[in-house]
């Protein structure tokens, strides 16, 4: 099968489409003919050796995808060959930029029957993420407010639209052409960051859902209540400034689980939520994608989805 390979950490031109075995599930895993797989900044960081995990090579990237069900390993019994499902691979983010993926069973549900595959590739990761962040790690509920910053970016849109849900009030912050785009999704206020410093906007939130870092982080501690909480999925937060502050801060790596997707599939087939596809791209064209997420090529907006279902037509090396 053709499968996007990296020897050796480095640039988007490190990846090499290459023929490689087809793998076999093994106990509690799943084989997935992949048609779809997304492409996350998490994808750059692992390529470039920056990820936060060990990451052994040679690696095939990719962890998003959907697809079918093509085999399965013991002590499978949700699952069955055929199964349409999304997902993501393993726990280490690797493997889905193939023709073929082996995933853990328990982090596949079944694909929304409202989504394309491609579509479905688009959702796990980031949706996962933003209900993380504000229900498991900020442990926000109806009536609670909410900082959201990048609110216009593919994590950020979904956590506008699940607080809407639960009846949060959010604060978004999202760049000037942006607004309108973060406004229709449900943010009770939207400021832009071009032309607003949020510091002298907000004051006592809840919570801070940080997916910008840097500079944006470090002045989100003053917008916060006592007792506040600052929940970041990019970077971990001063725990000395959070002291300093009187309120908490957390980092955290996203748990994709069969559950969790389960929900946000239902969400999504009572049209509760809105996906957003930015480019979908040939399984040939991964380097491209990759150029994307680093600015070398002008980037969507919205999700960069990966093709796969046409790749058994290319050829490459054996």
């Amino acid at each position: 099968m053709l499968a996007w390979r990296v020897h050796e950490f480095g640039p988007p031109e490190a990846m090499i489409l290459e023929r490689v075995p087809r793998p076999d599930p093994g106990p509690g895993e799943v084989l997935v003919d992949v048609h779809a797989a997304g492409v996350g900044p998490w994808d750059g960081w692992i390529r470039a050796g920056k990820s936060a995990l060990p990451q052994p090579l040679p690696l095939t990237l990719g962890s998003d995808l959907s697809g079918t069900v093509a085999a399965v390993g013991s002590g499978i019994s949700e699952l069955a060959i055929g199964d349409q499902v999304f997902g993501v691979t393993n726990t280490h983010f690797l493997g889905a930029y193939a023709e073929y993926a082996v995933a853990s069973a328990g982090m596949l549900a079944k694909k929304p029957s409202s989504l394309s595959y491609a579509e479905a590739a688009s959702v796990s990761v980031v949706a996962v993420t933003a209900w993380q962040g504000l229900f498991d790690h900020a442990r926000l509920e109806a009536g609670q407010t909410a900082v959201i910053h990048g609110a216009a970016g593919n994590v950020g849109a979904y956590a506008v639209q699940l607080a809407r849900r639960a009846r949060l009030r959010s604060i978004a912050t999202a760049g000037t052409k942006d607004i309108e785009y973060v406004r229709s999704l449900g943010a009770d206020k939207v400021l832009d960051y071009h032309a607003q410093r949020f510091e002298d906007e907000v004051k006592d939130v809840d919570a801070v859902l940080d997916l910008v870092g840097g500079d944006t982080q470090i002045r989100s501690f003053q917008v916060l209540r006592p007792g506040g909480k600052l929940i970041s999925a990019v970077s971990q937060p001063d725990q000395d400034r959070a002291k300093s502050h009187g309120v908490t801060a957390a980092f955290f790596l996203v748990e994709v689980t069969t559950e969790r997707l389960r929900t946000i599939a239902e969400l999504i087939d009572r049209g509760e939520l809105k996906t957003r596809v930015g480019a979908v791209l040939p399984l040939t064209d991964a380097r491209d994608a990759h150029m994307m997420l680093e600015g070398r090529r002008l980037p969507p907006k919205g999700k960069i989805i990966l093709n796969v279902e046409a790749a058994g037509e290319v050829t490459a090396p054996a």
